[in-house]
């Protein structure tokens, strides 16, 4: 049986950059054990307004409800031959069960895409499917999301005795990869994986994410699951209607040298419908990975892998992105 009760849930309404410390902030000792012993938390008091989720909630399901052809419009080369897209967009739930809309900084121009001609770098027409209210809604969600996660960043730096103005040289829009991604699982028939741990069916596969955060909105269904690395047992994320879950990623744990792991989760196979919307925190594309970031050393930001490599080399293990 699966206990609740494993991930810790954190308010954060109080926090204020400019007047804390680690000594005597009980924000960030949370926060730092949560990091470290867990690799996932919930969080209340996060400031994005409960009438702003159920509309982003409500956007993903109406783009999912829509008519297939409307939904292949945003698809990938690879599934629609006539679009240029091949990072960002839909992809359907044949793929690996479930459907999904990957959607970059909603900042991005088409002028920033032709000048700095990265792969990742695309500019997305979510207007082919999308009306201007449901657009609005996304730009906004992004906005406000990515803020949140930049703020838990810049904890993770306050924690390491830096600077916290240090984020601007990971994270500058419209540089970054953060990508907002619907996900909605169907009526599944059949388990995207059964687990060679314990034999449980799954909709989506053990995995650990790249970037530095995740920041998940997830309804009610639940079925999210974390695995203890001590124990290697599984244990559930309940649904909070007040707080989103946050987990880290491979980037965190590639800079902060194993001090943060990035975490095993997966999702339970169930007959019923699924929503989640994670928001991937993933730096600029051109920023230096290397271990100096959090470091007692300054910084080295002419060293190290670009962020879009490093990235690129984590995602060939989601079908998904075989693109």
């Amino acid at each position: 049986m699966m206990r609740k009760k494993y991930i810790p849930t954190i308010n954060i309404s109080k926090l204020n950059l400019e007047c804390i410390s680690l000594k005597n902030n009980d924000i960030l000792k949370q926060i730092q054990k949560a990091c470290i012993e867990v690799g996932f938390f919930q969080i209340v008091g996060h400031g994005i307004e409960k009438n702003l989720i159920k509309k982003i909630a409500k956007t993903a399901h109406k783009f999912f409800n829509s008519k297939v052809d409307n939904k292949y419009k945003l698809a990938p080369k690879k599934w629609n031959k006539s679009n240029n897209n091949v990072y960002r967009g839909y992809f359907p739930s044949d793929v690996n069960g479930k459907e999904g809309l990957d959607i970059g900084d909603p900042m991005i121009s088409t002028v920033f895409v032709k000048k700095n001609k990265r792969k990742k770098i695309e500019k997305l027409n979510l207007s082919k499917s999308l009306n201007r209210n449901s657009i609005e809604i996304i730009n906004k969600y992004y906005g406000e999301i990515f803020n949140l996660s930049e703020l838990l960043f810049k904890i993770i730096i306050l924690i390491s005795k830096k600077n916290h103005k240090l984020s601007k040289a990971a994270f500058q829009r419209v540089k970054t990869l953060s990508t907002l991604r619907f996900n909605y699982y169907p009526k599944q028939k059949n388990p995207v994986e059964i687990s060679k741990q314990d034999g449980v069916a799954l909709g989506c596969e053990t995995h650990v994410d790249s970037g530095i955060f995740t920041v998940l909105y997830q309804d009610r269904k639940g079925g999210l699951q974390v695995q203890n690395r001590r124990n290697k047992k599984w244990y559930d994320v309940p649904f909070n209607k007040n707080a989103l879950v946050v987990n880290t990623g491979l980037a965190l744990e590639y800079l902060t040298n194993g001090k943060y792991k990035a975490t095993n989760h997966r999702v339970l196979w169930n007959k019923s419908e699924r929503l989640s919307i994670p928001f991937f925190f993933e730096p600029s594309f051109d920023f230096k990975m290397n271990k100096t970031f959090f470091g007692n050393k300054s910084y080295n930001k002419s060293v190290g892998i670009n962020y879009d490599k490093f990235l690129k080399n984590s995602l060939k293990k989601f079908i998904e992105y075989n693109r």
